[in-house]
């Protein structure tokens, strides 16, 4: 396998499920931990991304680095040039798996994907979400990985309820399964009794909080939603929320409607209308600040710096402020 990779697509759970499966090079954690970098190249500097790069692997066969949106740094061609000449020449002690979240209608045309093509040194692999007809046989095929069954009607309402949101199907599978024990498949009544049919209205409404100001509101409606849910459960919730707000901003931005962003999201109409609104009391700019935050939150939650609920809880705060 080339030592190069680039994933792409706008299936940021599928993406985030293969990046987790690249730990797997190392057989120490200890050893894993030393020889793993995560950038971000809206945020790294140069010298961070060469240091992580070209340094030796440290009680191991290979370093691993993690560079998320390539694109967001590298947007124009003199840049670009340079940095395509620079990952061409790393060692082969270093495995470089860039990825990021682009629309699929830009797949094509990604520069990187054109270069993995040419280079014959990197390797592109493309992640999209199942369209609406596919997602009943995803589900399926999710329960199945996840040790399970599920009768295909309940499989098909389930869908209906998450759209093409992959990682809340992924989650609400999870929730299925321990619900009936793995001991039977899930069948449609299942899905009617633990759906997210009543998380995700208070979503809506705390997100329209935030963007209103409405501190108390939000903390309000955040504390419902914990009481319901695992903080881990609304954490992606919260996640998932402000990424499609990000990118509907950005399809709105471009002068597009409701039917673009359903069309670039992945998601049922009536949810897509639902984010347009919100997105349009946001501006870019903004959504990426609250995006970058959530980013660095995610991270200080994985190395146990600081607990989902309480991260969550401050960020409210700051939020409406």
């Amino acid at each position: 396998m080339s030592n190069i990779l680039f994933l792409y697509g706008n299936d940021e759970f599928a993406i985030t499920r293969r990046l987790a499966e690249f730990g797997s090079i190392f057989t120490d954690p200890t050893s894993a931990g030393m020889n793993t970098a995560r950038l971000d190249a809206r945020t790294m500097t140069e010298d961070e991304l060469n240091n992580a790069v070209n340094a030796m692997p440290f009680l191991a066969g290979q370093r691993l680095v993690l560079l998320a949106n390539p694109s967001a740094r590298y947007n124009k061609p003199e840049t670009r040039r340079k940095f395509l000449e620079f990952i061409g020449k790393i060692p082969d002690s270093t495995r470089l798996v860039m990825y990021e979240v682009i629309d699929p209608r830009e797949a094509g045309n990604h520069w990187l994907n054109k270069w993995a093509e040419k280079s014959g040194r990197a390797q592109a692999q493309s992640f999209m979400l199942p369209r609406p007809r596919e997602m009943g046989g995803w589900v399926m095929d999710e329960t199945k990985k996840q040790k399970g069954q599920i009768e295909r009607d309940a499989a098909v309402k389930l869908a209906e309820m998450v759209g093409a949101d992959t990682r809340q199907a992924a989650q609400e599978i999870s929730k299925l399964l321990a619900y009936v024990n793995w001991s039977r498949p899930v069948r449609i009544g299942d899905v009617e009794a633990v759906s997210i049919a009543t998380a995700e209205p208070d979503i809506f409404a705390m997100v329209d909080a935030l963007a209103m100001g409405n501190g108390k509101s939000a903390q309000k409606l955040l504390h419902r939603l914990l009481e319901g849910e695992e903080a881990f459960g609304v954490w992606g919730m919260m996640v998932r929320q402000f990424r499609l707000l990000l990118l509907a901003r950005e399809v709105l931005d471009r002068r597009g409607g409701v039917d673009e962003v359903a069309a670039a999201l992945g998601v049922h109409p009536f949810v897509a209308e639902k984010v347009t609104g919100q997105a349009r009391r946001f501006s870019l700019t903004s959504l990426e600040k609250i995006y970058h935050k959530l980013l660095e939150i995610d991270e200080a939650a994985k190395t146990g710096q600081v607990t989902l609920d309480l991260a969550m809880e401050m960020l409210v705060v700051e939020l409406t402020e």
